[in-house]
């Protein structure tokens, strides 16, 4: 038995022998296995940190500047004709659709206070005509000639107002799109056309017509009377009208920053109709302009405001800019800082903020 407990301690002895060793060897490794750690937690470093992207270098692309615009086409004149004064309609010579041409008879009123009024002229100057004879013989004052030859011209200013009345004629040749009376009726002079005016009859020039476009301000030095434009409508789907254009307007609206530009379109056939909705396309010239890929261009969340990132030695800069013309899928770009030869970030530029350290990988 005390053998047996001999062995059992010697053999205690001997595991003690053998851990202690153990254990100072993994006390000797394990604070170099710490600062090897330690070491390469400080060596994740740049490199790991930095945000992968590929960027391309910013150049100068020539192209056709055109300003395109929508416009709803109008007639190129538009008269709602009516007599001066109320009065009974005698008779209205047209109807709506009706083509005319210029000095056509349209309508005409009731020539009563016309034929009194000629009638009155005619005695008038019967009496003039025998003052003159009085007047040479010395049988009347000057004055009293003077009054009725005052009178005479009153009733003759009279007449003729009444004749361009009482029967009017077309101002040119057009087409009649309006006839809101019949004959016999009175014609009051309340206004009843969709303009707000009083008419009889409302004529249109149909050929030409014209499109009238609001342009952006900063196009004005560019936009010239004579300057050609492309209209189209998709009524007629592929066929182009070659318009110019006819009126600058010489002021800018202060409250769109725009000015009014007219645009005479050639109507031969008169296809098109005041009312269509046209397109219409200027050519300016050609020039210079950085243009860039449209998904390279991101939008500040909640404002209108577009930017980019460019690559400035190893950093990210959010750079503002301004989109102009589309091309399908490229876009201009201008914007205050934007230089030939910047590297432009085109991947990887929605994870980026500002200041952000990045790494280029170009494939």
């Amino acid at each position: 038995m005390i053998k047996e407990t001999n062995t059992g301690k010697m053999k205690t002895r001997n595991l003690i022998w053998i851990v202690i060793p153990l254990t100072v060897i993994a006390y000797a490794c394990n604070p170099k296995g710490q600062a090897d750690n330690a070491l390469s937690a400080d060596q994740v470093s740049d490199q790991e940190k930095r945000i992968v992207v590929s960027t391309n270098v910013l150049g100068i692309t020539k192209i056709s500047r055109t300003i395109d615009y929508t416009a709803t086409l109008e007639p190129f004149e538009e008269v709602h004709l009516a007599p001066a004064s109320p009065g009974r309609i005698s008779e209205i010579y047209v109807e709506e659709g009706d083509k005319v041409k210029k000095g056509q008879k349209l309508f005409a009123m009731d020539q009563t206070q016309l034929h009194q009024a000629e009638i009155q002229l005619s005695s008038l100057k019967t009496d003039l005509d025998r003052l003159s004879a009085l007047l040479k013989t010395g049988d009347i004052a000057q004055q009293q000639y003077d009054q009725l030859k005052t009178q005479v011209e009153l009733t003759e200013s009279n007449v003729d107002f009444l004749k361009k009345n009482t029967v009017i004629y077309s101002p040119f040749g057009g087409t009649v799109t309006g006839k809101y009376f019949e004959n016999g009726e009175m014609f009051g002079g309340a206004p009843n056309t969709t303009a707000g005016k009083a008419a009889i009859v409302t004529l249109m020039q149909l050929n030409p017509v014209k499109a009238i476009v609001n342009i952006s301000e900063q196009y004005y030095p560019h936009v010239t009377e004579g300057m050609p434009a492309v209209v189209t409508t998709d009524v007629y789907d592929g066929k182009v009208y070659n318009g110019k254009v006819s009126l600058v307007h010489p002021v800018v609206n202060s409250m769109t920053r725009s000015f009014e530009v007219e645009i005479t379109v050639p109507n031969a056939g008169e296809k098109l109709k005041p009312g269509m909705f046209v397109r219409v396309s200027m050519f300016l010239g050609e020039e210079e302009a950085y243009v860039v890929p449209s998904n390279v261009v991101l939008q500040q969340e909640g404002t209108n405001n577009r930017y980019v990132f460019t690559d400035r030695n190893g950093t990210a800069r959010r750079q503002m800019v301004k989109v102009g013309k589309r091309f399908d899928e490229m876009v201009e770009i201008s914007g205050e800082g934007l230089e030939t030869g910047d590297m432009l970030v085109i991947q990887g530029q929605t994870k980026l903020s500002d200041g952000d350290k990045i790494s280029v990988v170009n494939q």
